[in-house]
Protein backbone atom coordinates (compact mmCIF):
# COMPACT_ATOMS: atom_id res chain seq x y z
CA UNK A 1 0.00 0.00 0.00
CA UNK A 2 1.13 3.56 -0.71
CA UNK A 3 2.38 5.46 2.33
CA UNK A 4 0.32 8.49 3.28
CA UNK A 5 0.59 11.10 6.01
CA UNK A 6 -1.73 10.98 9.00
CA UNK A 7 -3.45 14.15 7.77
CA UNK A 8 -4.07 12.65 4.34
CA UNK A 9 -5.19 9.33 5.87
CA UNK A 10 -7.74 11.27 7.89
CA UNK A 11 -9.07 13.70 5.29
CA UNK A 12 -9.06 11.77 1.98
CA UNK A 13 -12.30 10.24 0.60
CA UNK A 14 -13.18 7.08 2.56
CA UNK A 15 -10.41 7.92 5.01
CA UNK A 16 -10.49 8.18 8.78
CA UNK A 17 -12.90 11.10 8.91
CA UNK A 18 -15.48 9.52 6.58
CA UNK A 19 -15.34 6.19 8.36
CA UNK A 20 -15.68 7.83 11.78
CA UNK A 21 -18.61 9.99 10.69
CA UNK A 22 -20.41 6.86 9.50
CA UNK A 23 -19.29 4.53 12.29
CA UNK A 24 -19.32 6.65 15.44
CA UNK A 25 -23.13 6.83 15.79
CA UNK A 26 -23.27 3.04 15.34
CA UNK A 27 -20.46 2.57 17.85
CA UNK A 28 -22.19 4.87 20.33
CA UNK A 29 -25.41 2.93 19.75
CA UNK A 30 -23.75 -0.40 20.47
CA UNK A 31 -22.00 1.16 23.49
CA UNK A 32 -25.39 2.02 24.95
CA UNK A 33 -26.49 -1.58 24.52
CA UNK A 34 -23.14 -2.71 25.96
CA UNK A 35 -23.66 -0.62 29.06
CA UNK A 36 -27.23 -1.87 29.31
CA UNK A 37 -26.11 -5.50 29.00
CA UNK A 38 -23.36 -5.10 31.58
CA UNK A 39 -25.78 -3.35 33.93
CA UNK A 40 -28.37 -6.07 33.42
CA UNK A 41 -25.85 -8.82 34.22
CA UNK A 42 -24.50 -6.85 37.18
CA UNK A 43 -28.00 -6.50 38.63
CA UNK A 44 -28.59 -10.22 38.15
CA UNK A 45 -25.25 -11.03 39.79
CA UNK A 46 -26.32 -8.90 42.77
CA UNK A 47 -29.58 -10.82 42.81
CA UNK A 48 -27.96 -14.27 42.75
CA UNK A 49 -25.13 -16.28 41.17
CA UNK A 50 -27.70 -18.63 39.68
CA UNK A 51 -29.54 -15.81 37.89
CA UNK A 52 -26.25 -14.53 36.46
CA UNK A 53 -25.19 -18.01 35.38
CA UNK A 54 -28.54 -18.66 33.68
CA UNK A 55 -28.91 -15.36 31.83
CA UNK A 56 -26.24 -15.62 29.14
CA UNK A 57 -26.92 -19.22 28.02
CA UNK A 58 -30.66 -18.50 27.81
CA UNK A 59 -30.09 -15.24 25.93
CA UNK A 60 -27.74 -17.00 23.52
CA UNK A 61 -30.24 -19.79 22.88
CA UNK A 62 -32.85 -17.10 22.22
CA UNK A 63 -30.57 -15.31 19.80
CA UNK A 64 -29.60 -18.61 18.15
CA UNK A 65 -33.26 -19.24 17.36
CA UNK A 66 -33.45 -15.74 15.85
CA UNK A 67 -30.14 -15.89 14.00
CA UNK A 68 -31.34 -16.92 10.56
CA UNK A 69 -34.15 -14.34 10.21
CA UNK A 70 -31.97 -11.80 12.04
CA UNK A 71 -29.14 -12.30 9.54
CA UNK A 72 -31.57 -11.93 6.66
CA UNK A 73 -33.08 -8.79 8.17
CA UNK A 74 -29.69 -7.23 8.87
CA UNK A 75 -28.51 -7.97 5.33
CA UNK A 76 -31.14 -5.56 4.00
CA UNK A 77 -28.58 -2.84 4.76
CA UNK A 78 -26.30 -4.16 2.00
CA UNK A 79 -29.12 -3.94 -0.56
CA UNK A 80 -30.07 -0.46 0.62
CA UNK A 81 -26.42 0.65 0.48
CA UNK A 82 -25.83 -0.70 -3.03
CA UNK A 83 -29.09 0.75 -4.36
CA UNK A 84 -28.18 4.06 -2.73
CA UNK A 85 -24.72 3.98 -4.32
CA UNK A 86 -26.25 3.08 -7.70
CA UNK A 87 -28.71 6.02 -7.43
CA UNK A 88 -31.81 3.80 -7.42
CA UNK A 89 -33.89 5.22 -4.53
CA UNK A 90 -37.11 3.73 -5.88
CA UNK A 91 -35.82 0.25 -4.95
CA UNK A 92 -34.92 1.10 -1.35
CA UNK A 93 -38.43 1.17 0.12
CA UNK A 94 -39.31 -2.02 -1.73
CA UNK A 95 -36.32 -4.00 -0.45
CA UNK A 96 -36.94 -2.74 3.08
CA UNK A 97 -40.45 -4.18 2.99
CA UNK A 98 -39.09 -7.54 1.91
CA UNK A 99 -37.20 -7.51 5.21
CA UNK A 100 -40.42 -6.68 7.05
CA UNK A 101 -42.17 -9.70 5.51
CA UNK A 102 -39.28 -11.90 6.61
CA UNK A 103 -39.55 -10.57 10.18
CA UNK A 104 -43.33 -11.04 10.34
CA UNK A 105 -43.07 -14.58 9.03
CA UNK A 106 -40.51 -15.49 11.69
CA UNK A 107 -42.53 -14.27 14.69
CA UNK A 108 -44.99 -17.22 14.96
CA UNK A 109 -42.15 -19.68 14.31
CA UNK A 110 -40.22 -18.32 17.29
CA UNK A 111 -43.31 -18.44 19.51
CA UNK A 112 -43.76 -22.11 18.67
CA UNK A 113 -40.46 -22.88 20.44
CA UNK A 114 -41.72 -21.68 23.83
CA UNK A 115 -43.20 -25.03 24.99
CA UNK A 116 -39.93 -26.80 24.20
CA UNK A 117 -37.73 -24.56 26.37
CA UNK A 118 -37.84 -26.56 29.66
CA UNK A 119 -36.88 -29.82 27.97
CA UNK A 120 -34.13 -28.17 25.93
CA UNK A 121 -32.41 -26.63 28.96
CA UNK A 122 -32.84 -29.79 31.01
CA UNK A 123 -30.90 -31.69 28.34
CA UNK A 124 -27.92 -29.34 28.79
CA UNK A 125 -26.99 -31.06 32.05
CA UNK A 126 -27.14 -27.89 34.17
CA UNK A 127 -28.46 -27.95 37.73
CA UNK A 128 -32.23 -27.97 38.14
CA UNK A 129 -32.23 -24.41 39.52
CA UNK A 130 -30.21 -22.94 36.66
CA UNK A 131 -32.13 -24.90 34.00
CA UNK A 132 -35.39 -23.60 35.43
CA UNK A 133 -34.16 -19.99 35.37
CA UNK A 134 -32.87 -20.43 31.82
CA UNK A 135 -36.27 -21.66 30.72
CA UNK A 136 -38.08 -18.70 32.31
CA UNK A 137 -35.71 -16.20 30.71
CA UNK A 138 -35.95 -17.77 27.26
CA UNK A 139 -39.74 -18.06 27.21
CA UNK A 140 -40.19 -14.38 28.04
CA UNK A 141 -37.56 -13.21 25.54
CA UNK A 142 -39.43 -15.05 22.78
CA UNK A 143 -42.21 -12.45 23.00
CA UNK A 144 -39.70 -9.77 22.05
CA UNK A 145 -38.53 -11.54 18.89
CA UNK A 146 -40.79 -9.51 16.63
CA UNK A 147 -39.53 -6.24 18.07
CA UNK A 148 -35.92 -7.35 17.61
CA UNK A 149 -36.39 -8.41 13.98
CA UNK A 150 -38.42 -5.38 12.93
CA UNK A 151 -35.93 -3.04 14.62
CA UNK A 152 -33.14 -4.79 12.71
CA UNK A 153 -34.88 -4.25 9.36
CA UNK A 154 -35.61 -0.59 10.04
CA UNK A 155 -32.12 0.12 11.37
CA UNK A 156 -30.73 -1.59 8.23
CA UNK A 157 -32.67 0.95 6.17
CA UNK A 158 -31.03 3.87 7.99
CA UNK A 159 -27.59 2.24 8.02
CA UNK A 160 -27.61 1.68 4.27
CA UNK A 161 -28.46 5.36 3.76
CA UNK A 162 -25.66 6.51 6.12
CA UNK A 163 -28.30 7.98 8.51
CA UNK A 164 -26.58 6.29 11.44
CA UNK A 165 -27.37 9.14 13.84
CA UNK A 166 -31.00 7.97 13.76
CA UNK A 167 -29.95 4.54 15.01
CA UNK A 168 -27.86 6.10 17.77
CA UNK A 169 -30.79 8.15 19.09
CA UNK A 170 -33.34 5.34 18.96
CA UNK A 171 -31.06 2.71 20.47
CA UNK A 172 -29.84 5.04 23.20
CA UNK A 173 -33.41 5.75 24.24
CA UNK A 174 -34.39 2.08 24.17
CA UNK A 175 -31.28 1.05 26.13
CA UNK A 176 -31.99 3.68 28.80
CA UNK A 177 -35.56 2.42 29.09
CA UNK A 178 -34.28 -1.13 29.41
CA UNK A 179 -31.81 -0.23 32.17
CA UNK A 180 -34.44 1.58 34.26
CA UNK A 181 -36.95 -1.24 33.86
CA UNK A 182 -34.24 -3.79 34.70
CA UNK A 183 -33.48 -2.21 38.05
CA UNK A 184 -37.13 -1.77 38.97
CA UNK A 185 -38.30 -5.17 37.79
CA UNK A 186 -35.42 -7.28 39.10
CA UNK A 187 -35.45 -5.84 42.64
CA UNK A 188 -39.06 -4.67 42.93
CA UNK A 189 -38.85 -0.87 43.03
CA UNK A 190 -41.37 1.85 42.04
CA UNK A 191 -44.30 -0.50 42.31
CA UNK A 192 -42.81 -3.28 40.15
CA UNK A 193 -42.81 -6.85 41.47
CA UNK A 194 -39.50 -8.34 42.64
CA UNK A 195 -39.23 -10.67 39.63
CA UNK A 196 -35.50 -11.40 39.37
CA UNK A 197 -34.49 -12.91 36.06
CA UNK A 198 -38.07 -12.76 34.75
CA UNK A 199 -38.11 -9.00 35.35
CA UNK A 200 -34.87 -8.62 33.39
CA UNK A 201 -36.41 -10.51 30.47
CA UNK A 202 -39.62 -8.44 30.43
CA UNK A 203 -37.58 -5.22 30.51
CA UNK A 204 -35.73 -6.37 27.39
CA UNK A 205 -38.95 -7.30 25.58
CA UNK A 206 -40.52 -3.89 26.21
CA UNK A 207 -37.37 -2.06 25.08
CA UNK A 208 -37.23 -4.11 21.86
CA UNK A 209 -40.81 -3.32 20.88
CA UNK A 210 -40.37 0.31 21.86
CA UNK A 211 -37.43 0.63 19.43
CA UNK A 212 -39.39 -1.04 16.63
CA UNK A 213 -42.34 1.34 17.03
CA UNK A 214 -40.10 4.42 17.04
CA UNK A 215 -38.24 3.23 13.93
CA UNK A 216 -41.53 2.64 12.11
CA UNK A 217 -42.69 6.14 12.95
CA UNK A 218 -39.43 7.62 11.60
CA UNK A 219 -39.57 5.49 8.46
CA UNK A 220 -42.86 7.12 7.46
CA UNK A 221 -41.70 10.67 7.96
CA UNK A 222 -42.32 12.68 4.76
CA UNK A 223 -38.70 12.89 3.59
CA UNK A 224 -38.00 9.16 3.81
CA UNK A 225 -41.47 8.18 2.62
CA UNK A 226 -41.25 10.27 -0.57
CA UNK A 227 -37.54 10.00 -1.43
CA UNK A 228 -37.21 6.25 -0.97
CA UNK A 229 -40.76 5.20 -1.94
CA UNK A 230 -41.49 3.70 1.46
CA UNK A 231 -45.27 3.63 1.02
CA UNK A 232 -45.19 2.67 -2.66
CA UNK A 233 -42.84 -0.19 -1.85
CA UNK A 234 -45.18 -1.71 0.73
CA UNK A 235 -45.78 -4.92 -1.20
CA UNK A 236 -44.32 -8.37 -1.68
CA UNK A 237 -41.94 -8.59 -4.65
CA UNK A 238 -40.93 -12.17 -5.42
CA UNK A 239 -38.00 -11.42 -7.80
CA UNK A 240 -36.45 -9.07 -5.25
CA UNK A 241 -37.24 -11.42 -2.38
CA UNK A 242 -35.35 -14.16 -4.23
CA UNK A 243 -32.29 -11.92 -4.40
CA UNK A 244 -32.58 -11.14 -0.68
CA UNK A 245 -32.82 -14.85 0.12
CA UNK A 246 -30.00 -15.72 -2.27
CA UNK A 247 -27.48 -13.35 -0.71
CA UNK A 248 -28.93 -12.93 2.76
CA UNK A 249 -29.54 -16.61 3.57
CA UNK A 250 -25.83 -17.50 3.72
CA UNK A 251 -25.33 -14.54 6.07
CA UNK A 252 -28.18 -15.71 8.28
CA UNK A 253 -27.00 -19.31 8.25
CA UNK A 254 -23.43 -18.25 9.06
CA UNK A 255 -24.70 -16.29 12.05
CA UNK A 256 -26.86 -19.23 13.12
CA UNK A 257 -23.93 -21.66 12.93
CA UNK A 258 -21.46 -19.43 14.76
CA UNK A 259 -23.85 -18.30 17.49
CA UNK A 260 -25.19 -21.84 17.80
CA UNK A 261 -21.66 -23.14 18.25
CA UNK A 262 -20.95 -20.47 20.85
CA UNK A 263 -24.18 -21.34 22.68
CA UNK A 264 -23.30 -25.04 22.72
CA UNK A 265 -19.85 -24.11 24.00
CA UNK A 266 -21.45 -22.32 26.96
CA UNK A 267 -23.65 -25.32 27.63
CA UNK A 268 -20.51 -27.48 27.73
CA UNK A 269 -18.88 -25.05 30.16
CA UNK A 270 -22.02 -25.27 32.30
CA UNK A 271 -21.19 -28.94 32.89
CA UNK A 272 -18.15 -27.79 34.87
CA UNK A 273 -20.34 -26.13 37.50
CA UNK A 274 -21.89 -22.82 38.49
CA UNK A 275 -18.63 -20.95 39.19
CA UNK A 276 -16.93 -21.65 35.81
CA UNK A 277 -20.17 -20.79 34.00
CA UNK A 278 -20.68 -17.57 35.96
CA UNK A 279 -17.03 -16.53 35.37
CA UNK A 280 -17.29 -17.35 31.66
CA UNK A 281 -20.49 -15.32 31.40
CA UNK A 282 -18.85 -12.41 33.20
CA UNK A 283 -15.73 -12.50 30.99
CA UNK A 284 -17.81 -12.53 27.80
CA UNK A 285 -20.04 -9.77 29.14
CA UNK A 286 -17.02 -7.60 29.94
CA UNK A 287 -15.66 -8.28 26.46
CA UNK A 288 -18.76 -6.69 25.00
CA UNK A 289 -16.94 -3.44 25.82
CA UNK A 290 -14.57 -4.34 22.98
CA UNK A 291 -16.72 -6.48 20.71
CA UNK A 292 -19.95 -4.51 20.42
CA UNK A 293 -18.32 -1.18 19.46
CA UNK A 294 -16.39 -3.10 16.79
CA UNK A 295 -19.70 -4.58 15.68
CA UNK A 296 -20.85 -1.00 15.09
CA UNK A 297 -17.70 -0.38 13.06
CA UNK A 298 -18.36 -3.56 11.07
CA UNK A 299 -21.90 -2.41 10.26
CA UNK A 300 -20.46 0.86 8.95
CA UNK A 301 -17.89 -1.02 6.84
CA UNK A 302 -20.57 -3.22 5.25
CA UNK A 303 -22.71 -0.21 4.36
CA UNK A 304 -19.83 1.89 3.03
CA UNK A 305 -18.40 -0.98 0.98
CA UNK A 306 -21.88 -1.62 -0.43
CA UNK A 307 -22.33 2.03 -1.35
CA UNK A 308 -18.95 2.22 -3.11
CA UNK A 309 -19.48 -1.01 -5.00
CA UNK A 310 -22.96 0.14 -6.00
CA UNK A 311 -21.25 3.21 -7.47
CA UNK A 312 -18.61 0.97 -9.15
CA UNK A 313 -15.75 2.26 -6.99
CA UNK A 314 -14.03 -0.88 -5.62
CA UNK A 315 -10.80 1.01 -4.81
CA UNK A 316 -12.71 3.28 -2.44
CA UNK A 317 -14.41 0.22 -0.94
CA UNK A 318 -10.96 -1.25 -0.24
CA UNK A 319 -9.81 2.02 1.30
CA UNK A 320 -12.80 1.99 3.65
CA UNK A 321 -11.86 -1.48 4.82
CA UNK A 322 -8.18 -0.72 5.39
CA UNK A 323 -9.04 2.48 7.23
CA UNK A 324 -11.48 0.65 9.49
CA UNK A 325 -8.91 -2.10 10.15
CA UNK A 326 -6.44 0.46 11.49
CA UNK A 327 -9.08 1.91 13.81
CA UNK A 328 -10.14 -1.56 14.99
CA UNK A 329 -6.62 -2.80 15.69
CA UNK A 330 -5.65 0.31 17.65
CA UNK A 331 -8.80 0.11 19.74
CA UNK A 332 -8.52 -3.63 20.38
CA UNK A 333 -4.84 -3.31 21.33
CA UNK A 334 -5.75 -0.69 23.92
CA UNK A 335 -8.57 -2.81 25.36
CA UNK A 336 -6.41 -5.96 25.38
CA UNK A 337 -3.80 -4.11 27.44
CA UNK A 338 -6.44 -3.17 29.99
CA UNK A 339 -7.77 -6.73 30.15
CA UNK A 340 -4.30 -8.17 30.72
CA UNK A 341 -2.92 -5.68 33.24
CA UNK A 342 -5.88 -3.86 34.82
CA UNK A 343 -8.75 -6.40 34.93
CA UNK A 344 -10.18 -5.11 38.20
CA UNK A 345 -11.26 -1.85 36.59
CA UNK A 346 -13.94 -3.90 34.78
CA UNK A 347 -14.94 -5.86 37.88
CA UNK A 348 -15.28 -3.31 40.69
CA UNK A 349 -18.93 -2.53 39.89
CA UNK A 350 -19.88 -6.18 40.30
CA UNK A 351 -18.31 -6.34 43.76
CA UNK A 352 -20.60 -3.70 45.29
CA UNK A 353 -23.67 -5.90 45.20
CA UNK A 354 -22.05 -9.14 46.39
CA UNK A 355 -20.47 -10.56 49.52
CA UNK A 356 -16.66 -10.54 49.59
CA UNK A 357 -16.51 -14.34 49.44
CA UNK A 358 -18.82 -14.62 46.43
CA UNK A 359 -17.02 -11.89 44.52
CA UNK A 360 -13.51 -13.22 45.18
CA UNK A 361 -14.50 -16.68 43.97
CA UNK A 362 -15.85 -15.32 40.68
CA UNK A 363 -13.04 -12.76 40.30
CA UNK A 364 -10.20 -15.27 40.62
CA UNK A 365 -11.45 -17.20 37.58
CA UNK A 366 -12.61 -14.19 35.55
CA UNK A 367 -9.21 -12.45 35.70
CA UNK A 368 -7.57 -15.47 34.09
CA UNK A 369 -10.24 -15.68 31.38
CA UNK A 370 -9.80 -12.00 30.51
CA UNK A 371 -6.18 -12.77 29.61
CA UNK A 372 -7.45 -15.20 27.00
CA UNK A 373 -9.67 -12.44 25.66
CA UNK A 374 -6.64 -10.14 25.50
CA UNK A 375 -4.85 -12.72 23.32
CA UNK A 376 -7.57 -13.07 20.69
CA UNK A 377 -8.80 -9.43 20.63
CA UNK A 378 -6.69 -8.39 17.63
CA UNK A 379 -7.78 -11.39 15.57
CA UNK A 380 -11.38 -10.63 16.50
CA UNK A 381 -10.85 -7.16 15.04
CA UNK A 382 -9.70 -8.72 11.76
CA UNK A 383 -12.68 -11.05 11.86
CA UNK A 384 -15.22 -8.26 12.28
CA UNK A 385 -13.78 -5.77 9.79
CA UNK A 386 -12.90 -8.08 6.91
CA UNK A 387 -15.95 -10.33 7.19
CA UNK A 388 -18.10 -7.17 7.20
CA UNK A 389 -16.39 -5.95 4.03
CA UNK A 390 -17.00 -9.30 2.34
CA UNK A 391 -20.66 -9.20 3.36
CA UNK A 392 -20.98 -5.66 2.01
CA UNK A 393 -19.82 -6.98 -1.35
CA UNK A 394 -22.03 -10.07 -1.33
CA UNK A 395 -19.39 -12.74 -0.64
CA UNK A 396 -21.69 -14.45 1.82
CA UNK A 397 -21.31 -18.00 0.51
CA UNK A 398 -17.62 -18.08 1.40
CA UNK A 399 -18.40 -16.77 4.88
CA UNK A 400 -21.03 -19.50 5.27
CA UNK A 401 -18.59 -22.20 4.13
CA UNK A 402 -15.99 -20.98 6.60
CA UNK A 403 -18.47 -20.99 9.46
CA UNK A 404 -19.74 -24.44 8.53
CA UNK A 405 -16.26 -25.95 8.61
CA UNK A 406 -14.79 -24.16 11.63
CA UNK A 407 -17.67 -23.54 14.03
CA UNK A 408 -18.19 -27.16 15.16
CA UNK A 409 -14.52 -27.40 16.19
CA UNK A 410 -14.66 -25.47 19.50
CA UNK A 411 -17.79 -27.31 20.61
CA UNK A 412 -16.44 -30.78 19.79
CA UNK A 413 -12.97 -30.09 21.18
CA UNK A 414 -14.39 -28.65 24.41
CA UNK A 415 -16.89 -31.47 24.85
CA UNK A 416 -14.31 -34.20 24.21
CA UNK A 417 -11.82 -32.53 26.57
CA UNK A 418 -14.34 -32.11 29.38
CA UNK A 419 -16.05 -35.48 28.95
CA UNK A 420 -13.14 -37.83 28.32
CA UNK A 421 -9.93 -36.09 29.44
CA UNK A 422 -11.05 -34.17 32.54
CA UNK A 423 -10.51 -30.86 30.78
CA UNK A 424 -11.24 -27.75 32.82
CA UNK A 425 -12.23 -24.17 32.08
CA UNK A 426 -8.73 -23.32 30.81
CA UNK A 427 -8.92 -26.04 28.16
CA UNK A 428 -12.26 -24.71 26.93
CA UNK A 429 -10.92 -21.18 26.64
CA UNK A 430 -7.78 -22.32 24.80
CA UNK A 431 -10.07 -23.88 22.21
CA UNK A 432 -12.14 -20.69 21.80
CA UNK A 433 -9.01 -18.57 21.43
CA UNK A 434 -7.68 -20.76 18.60
CA UNK A 435 -11.09 -20.64 16.87
CA UNK A 436 -11.31 -16.83 16.91
CA UNK A 437 -7.74 -16.47 15.64
CA UNK A 438 -8.42 -18.84 12.73
CA UNK A 439 -11.53 -16.93 11.69
CA UNK A 440 -9.69 -13.62 11.66
CA UNK A 441 -6.81 -15.00 9.60
CA UNK A 442 -9.10 -16.66 7.03
CA UNK A 443 -11.27 -13.61 6.39
CA UNK A 444 -8.18 -11.40 6.10
CA UNK A 445 -6.71 -13.70 3.45
CA UNK A 446 -10.00 -13.81 1.53
CA UNK A 447 -10.13 -10.03 1.40
CA UNK A 448 -6.56 -9.87 0.09
CA UNK A 449 -7.47 -12.20 -2.79
CA UNK A 450 -9.76 -9.47 -4.16
CA UNK A 451 -12.58 -11.49 -5.72
CA UNK A 452 -15.09 -9.39 -3.79
CA UNK A 453 -14.31 -6.36 -5.99
CA UNK A 454 -16.50 -7.60 -8.84
CA UNK A 455 -19.41 -8.80 -6.68
CA UNK A 456 -22.82 -7.08 -6.41
CA UNK A 457 -26.07 -8.11 -4.71
CA UNK A 458 -28.35 -5.79 -6.69
CA UNK A 459 -29.55 -6.59 -10.18
CA UNK A 460 -27.84 -4.99 -13.20
CA UNK A 461 -29.56 -1.77 -14.19
CA UNK A 462 -31.61 -1.34 -10.99
CA UNK A 463 -33.40 1.58 -12.54
CA UNK A 464 -35.21 -0.92 -14.72
CA UNK A 465 -36.57 -2.74 -11.68
CA UNK A 466 -34.43 -5.78 -12.29
CA UNK A 467 -36.16 -6.78 -15.51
Amino acid sequence: MQRVSIREWWSRPCGGRDVCVMALPLIVSTCFWTIMTLTDRMFLLWYSNAAMAAALPAALVSFTVLCFPFGLAAYISTFVAQYFGADAPERIGLVTWQGVWIALTAIPLVLLTIPWAPAAFALAGHSREIAGLESVYYRILAYGAGGTLLSTVFSAFFTGLSRTYVIMIVDATAAALNAVLDYCWIFGYLGFPRAGIAGAAWATVIAQWFAAIVYLFLLFMPHFRRTFHVWDGCRFDWPLMKRVLRYGSPSGLQMLIEVGAFTLFLLVVGRLGELPLAATNLAFNINTLAWLPMLGLGMAVSAMVGQRLGADSPDLAARVTWTASVIAILYMAFVATLYAFFPDMFLFGHASGMSVERFQAVRSVTVVLLRFVAVYCLFDALNLVFSSALKGAGDTRFILATATVLSPLPVLASWVGVTYFHGDILWCWCVVTVWVCLLGAIYFRRFLQGGWRSMRVIEPGPESGGK
